[in-house]
């Protein structure tokens, strides 16, 4: 069910989606970040995906006091993908951003980017991707880590995918980092799988071959949340679905272009970014300690063998890959010791 919300002479130039499932504790912080520059440019739709505590009374509240900002879609659960696919499907604005229920966004970044999606969507030909900056707000931790991407591109430029220098080993533009112009979307045909974990992943590859300018703004725009109990990313929880980490491998490896078919910089930053996946998913598979997760690594080695054979071996040959790939015991134990010291230097979980 859908709120009714005044109809507007011209769509907003920014479209928040707020997937959300039981995040009553969690919304204020983030719809109060969100409306902290409210104007008639700006909608957040919240999807309350089958909540059963007080999620859509919180956005109701909100709903109320900005009547022309703040919308409540009500679904049965569908998970984290089916809730940003009711968002995409009902978004106005001509650019989208996700942000999770328990995150937020910092109100002077906000005022940035939005002054430059203004400026984009007044032009001929507006950017298809802005990218930003994001910060890991670890609970108990005084030291955020930044993610920014000033090695890669040059801040305040318009760019092609050929004008991005090379990313770092564990460098890559989560979702959180996105803005993607709502046209780019809905010409991929972005849809992603529901009640599956970890599709965060598909929502910033699959569409990239629509992707064709980039802008990137070096501010610290994404606050996001972690080290909270029960979180998906949490170590344990992760080891538990890593069968979805699998799932979501294969996906990302069937929207992986061939060679020749995209620009060069996009190719490179694709397999860079499958690497990537492909290092996490076999990560958890080690340190689930279980044989039949051993085999599912080498499975999905194979699978991506079938693939393109091609694509597999750029792949393998990352240096990320290679190191994942060290054989038998010794090689696991040097895997779950380099995640122990990642996670105690980086603080991603």
């Amino acid at each position: 069910m859908t709120a009714d919300r005044p109809a507007s002479t011209s769509p907003p130039v920014l479209t928040f989606i707020v997937p959300a499932y039981n995040m009553a504790q969690h919304l204020p912080t983030c719809l109060d970040s969100l409306l902290s520059r409210e104007g008639e440019d700006l909608e957040v739709i919240v999807v309350d995906d089958g909540s059963t505590d007080a999620t859509a009374q919180v956005v109701q509240s909100y709903q109320a006091r900005h009547p022309h900002t703040v919308r409540l879609i009500s679904q049965t659960n569908k998970g984290h993908g089916g809730a940003v696919n009711t968002g995409l499907a009902a978004a106005r604005g001509r650019y989208v951003k996700v942000v999770d229920a328990d995150d937020w966004v910092d109100p002077t970044s906000l005022s940035l980017v939005l002054d430059q999606l203004r400026d984009q969507s007044q032009r001929t030909n507006p950017v298809d991707m802005v990218v930003t900056n994001y910060v890991y707000e670890k609970e108990g931790r005084k030291h955020k880590r930044v993610i920014n991407f000033r090695s890669v591109m040059d801040p305040g430029r318009v760019l092609d995918w050929n004008h991005l220098r090379r990313f770092g080993l564990a460098q890559y533009m989560i979702m959180h980092a996105l803005i993607l112009r709502t046209e780019v979307l809905r010409q991929a045909h972005t849809h992603l799988p529901e009640h599956t974990y970890y599709v965060d992943f598909i929502y910033s590859y699959q569409p990239l071959p629509w992707v064709h300018t980039l802008l990137y703004l070096d501010t610290n725009f994404y606050r996001y949340h972690t080290g909270r109990q029960g979180q998906s990313v949490q170590t344990s929880i992760m080891i538990a679905r890593v069968s979805q980490l699998l799932l979501v491998n294969g996906l990302m490896a069937d929207s992986t272009p061939d060679p020749g078919t995209v620009p060069r910089g996009l190719y490179r930053y694709m397999i860079h970014y499958l690497s990537i996946n492909c290092v996490v998913t076999s990560v958890f598979l080690i340190l689930s300690r279980k044989p039949s997760n051993y085999r599912n690594k080498d499975m999905l080695w194979r699978r991506l063998e079938h693939r393109s054979p091609v694509i597999a071996s750029d792949v393998r040959s990352t240096l990320l890959c290679r190191m994942i790939n060290m054989p038998g015991r010794p090689g696991r134990l040097a895997i779950r010791l380099g995640y122990k010291a990642a996670e105690a230097a980086m603080g991603f979980n």
